[in-house]
């Protein structure tokens, strides 16, 4: 994948990862620009490529309770008008392959969720709208498994693909990192870890996913080391009342010291 084939997305010359960042799921169109705005002020500071993310619907819920989104439309078009304000890409992720169409209107990335990353049907209806495509590894499933999904976007004549590792069942309730699969994965698309997925522990009685955002900053610092192209971080300002996935969240306050951090350390890596 080519970083610059991706519309409005900056510092692509910097030397630094890229960066998918923003709220698990749109909730509010004050809560979209507010967290847009301190994420595009930062990653312009640190000159990090940046796309803002976020869920227009959460179709994969613990309990039929759980909050699932603001309405389809409503939410892309905060996507969108995020993307027209701040002037970059967004990215969001689709369920079915009816969303890619609908979606493609308002977003320039599709992504794929890790437990739909093996139904052809809908990685091909979102590699056929011409969007770059970030598929998911699934949580069952090992890094080489992965070049077969990257096959089926690149057999629709869609180079733009990118691999995500949102980590790896460990038991039933948690997930571990194998670092790993990183360059495996690179022998077949630009990879991306994503640390805060990384840390969720599902599967809970209450039927809410846990998670440890204490080692955010840890699993961060050791996918920059190994080299990953791309990192994924969820984040909000009030992740204790967040509508989803509130438990592995970063808060935002802390998003400018990591950023920090991971850029110096991408830094001396690119020195070897």
């Amino acid at each position: 994948m080519n970083l610059k084939n991706i519309p409005q997305i900056k510092h692509t010359d910097s030397g630094n990862f890229f960066l998918l960042a923003g709220p698990c799921a749109i909730e509010g169109e004050e809560m979209a620009m507010r967290i847009a705005e301190k994420l595009v002020s930062v990653t312009d500071k640190l000159e990090i490529p940046y796309v803002f993310k976020g869920s227009f619907k959460k179709a994969n819920r613990s309990r039929v309770d759980s909050f699932t989104g603001i309405g389809d439309e409503k939410a892309l078009k905060i996507l969108q008008k995020v993307s027209r304000e701040f002037g970059v890409p967004t990215v969001t992720d689709i369920h079915t392959n009816e969303d890619a169409a609908m979606a493609a209107e308002y977003v320039d990335i599709l992504q794929i969720p890790a437990f739909l990353v093996r139904q052809t049907d809908l990685v091909v209806a979102a590699a056929n709208t011409g969007k770059t495509v970030n598929l998911k590894k699934g949580q069952f499933m090992s890094p080489e498994s992965m070049k077969h999904a990257v096959q089926k976007v690149l057999d629709c004549q869609n180079e733009n693909v990118m691999v995500t590792d949102r980590g790896t069942m460990f038991g039933y309730q948690d997930m571990i990192v194998d670092f790993r699969g990183i360059p495996t994965m690179q022998q077949y698309a630009s990879t991306v870890l994503d640390v805060t997925h990384s840390l969720q522990q599902p599967n809970q009685t209450t039927g809410v996913t846990g998670g440890r955002p204490d080692m955010i900053e840890t699993i961060a610092k050791a996918g920059i080391a190994v080299g990953v192209d791309g990192i994924f971080i969820e984040t909000h300002f009030d992740p204790a009342n967040a509508k989803s996935d509130g438990a592995n969240m970063l808060h935002l306050d802390y998003f400018e010291g990591l950023m920090t951090k991971l850029v110096a350390i991408r830094k001396t890596v690119n020195q070897f």
